[in-house]
């Protein structure tokens, strides 16, 4: 048995969003061995998909060693992006897509990808607005983020890297 072995933990994700573009917010739950945080944020004007990533960030960023992550998210952008290869060829490509237009939201991207060197990720997609305990309750996080006063400006979409 190889004694560094990886904590097992499991990340659930939402983001949400009052109006697309809008006040966003994002919500993660992180759970191993029985311990769970909920952790949450929110922006003045952003986008549903700028706060699905950045949920992701959130959660990967809040672990504080190497871990083998199950990553839940409602989010087919998301899921799609890092299952698909998605994330890897628009990275190869000059974060262009197929069609050559730039892709959106490369700032999140770019600060995702050394989180996702650091964990051992499987990445599940789970149905939003489901019934699914866990992701009803990223949602109320990110709902609730999204509402606050005084939220601060999501300067990547406000610079326009994150359009959509």
């Amino acid at each position: 048995m190889h004694a560094c072995r990886m904590k097992k933990v499991v990340v659930y994700t939402d983001g949400a969003c009052l109006g697309n573009p809008g006040p966003g917010g994002w919500g993660a739950v992180l759970q191993h061995s029985g311990a769970r945080k909920e952790l949450s944020g929110g922006f003045a004007l952003t986008t549903n998909n700028r706060m699905e990533i950045i949920a992701v960030l959130e959660g990967l960023a809040a672990l504080r060693e190497p871990c083998e992550v199950s990553l839940y998210t409602d989010s087919r952008y998301v899921s799609d992006a890092l299952e698909k290869g998605w994330l890897d060829s628009w990275r190869s490509k000059n974060w262009l897509k197929s069609d050559k237009k730039p892709v959106k939201n490369i700032d999140l991207w770019q600060k995702l990808l050394p989180l996702l060197d650091r964990h051992k990720i499987r990445v599940h997609w789970l149905k939003g607005h489901a019934g699914h305990a866990e992701n009803e309750r990223c949602d109320e996080l990110a709902c609730r983020a999204a509402a606050a006063s005084h939220l601060p400006p999501d300067t990547g979409y406000a610079t326009g890297q994150g359009t959509a």
